[in-house]
Order: structure tokens, then C-alpha cells, then sequence
């Protein structure tokens, strides 16, 4: 495992390698809409998208945790009210439905709500019918959020999801893949402890850091 640690340099370094395995061609003629999925999935794609027209847009989520262990996520809702419960977990420790979809309810109102007055100005999350999408984040633990997102951006009828991801743990690559058209990633990992660690630097991507990226989105 220590071999696999300190791998990417930062965000703008991950971007750069993905580059060199994405489509350049069908990323720019095709306009791809680069949907990042986390705050820093947000400056990935922000690197990825450099000086070219394809538009960028960040996919709001909150996790749903079980009741009596807040770092076990059991459930994921975005945009939308859109839900992706992990059933295995849910049966195990035999969690209500109800106390997630309440859970969902509350963090989509208290949390969600305010990053769209915040960020967007209530804008709604603009739709991508028949477009070309790129989710994009910085790493993923469990999947959730892809999943998440996938579920939410698959409603509104795209042309074609894709995924870029500079490090994933191999079963989530397994898991994913059967949902998007393609993903794009530097490092699959079978022992994969979290994600900073993939990386020399990691900066906290902050309100004012978001506002700008977004408004800079194109």
C-alpha cells in the first residue's frame, strides 16, 4: 500500500494526466458539460476544462448517515430530492425508510436548498437533455456520490455519461461501470484507505473559491 501513497502532486496535476486519457477530440467538438460532484471535483474540473468553451456545474449532495454512527453513510440525496440508499447497510443495522427519507427531506431544505440560493441564486441545476456529461471528482471512497449523481443526471435523458476520477478503489470502479458510458482515471486501487492521501497537496476548496468557479462556468 505505501508504493500507492503521494501519487498526484494536486488537482491541476490529476487534471493534466486525465487529459491525456480523455478524448480530446469528442471533449471539445462534442462540447462536453463537466458536472463535478464535490467541492473538489469543482476545481478538478476546472483544470480540465481550461481554456475551452465546455461549460461547468456542480451537482449539490448531502450524505444521510446511520442513527446512532454519524461516519457510516447509508444514503445519499441531491438535487431534486434524488436518493440512493445502500441496501446492505440498511438491512444490517435494520434502519427505517422512513428515517431516511425524512433525513433526505431535512438535508435537502436545511443544506442543499442554501447552496442553490448561495451559489446559484436559485438557479436550478441546469438540464443536460441530450448533452454530453462529465462527472467529475477528485476520488471516490464508496461511490456514493457518482451514484448519486448518475441516478440524478440519467432522469433528465443525456446523450452520454462519462465519469473522469484520478484514483478509485477498484471495486467501486466495478460498481460504477456498468452505469456510464465510460470512466476515465489514472489509479484503480484495491486497498484504498481515503483520498488525500493519493495526494501531496489538497486545498480546501472554500465559499469564496466555489463562487468564483462557478462563476466563471461559461
Amino acid at each position: 500500500m505505501r508504493e500507492k501513497i503521494k501519487i498526484l502532486k494536486d488537482r491541476q496535476d490529476a487534471a493534466e494526466q486525465l487529459l491525456k486519457v480523455i478524448p480530446k477530440d469528442k471533449f471539445k467538438n462534442q462540447n462536453w458539460k463537466l458536472v463535478a460532484v464535490s467541492r473538489g471535483g469543482l476545481e478538478l474540473a476546472s483544470f480540465i476544462r481550461g481554456k475551452s468553451d465546455n461549460s461547468i456545474e456542480f451537482l449539490f449532495s448531502e450524505p444521510i448517515m446511520a442513527p446512532n454512527n454519524d461516519e457510516c453513510e447509508i444514503a445519499r440525496v441531491s438535487e431534486g430530492e434524488v436518493i440512493v440508499i445502500n441496501e446492505d447497510l440498511v438491512d444490517a443495522f435494520e434502519i427505517q425508510y422512513d428515517y431516511i427519507y425524512g433525513e433526505a427531506r431535512r438535508k435537502h431544505e436545511e443544506k442543499i436548498l442554501s447552496y442553490i440560493y448561495q451559489y446559484r441564486k436559485g438557479r436550478a441545476f441546469e438540464s443536460v437533455e441530450n448533452e454530453v456529461v462529465l462527472l467529475v471528482d477528485e476520488g471516490s471512497e464508496s461511490g456514493f456520490k457518482f451514484m448519486t449523481a448518475l441516478k440524478a443526471i440519467f432522469a433528465q435523458k443525456p446523450k452520454a455519461v462519462y465519469i473522469a476520477v484520478p484514483v478509485i478503489p477498484s471495486d467501486v470502479l466495478e460498481l460504477l461501470d456498468p452505469f456510464c458510458d465510460e470512466i476515465f482515471f489514472l489509479y484503480d486501487i484495491d486497498d484504498y484507505v481515503e483520498t488525500p492521501l493519493y495526494y501531496e497537496e489538497l486545498e480546501y476548496v472554500d465559499e469564496e473559491k466555489i463562487e468564483k468557479l462557478l462563476g466563471d462556468k461559461k
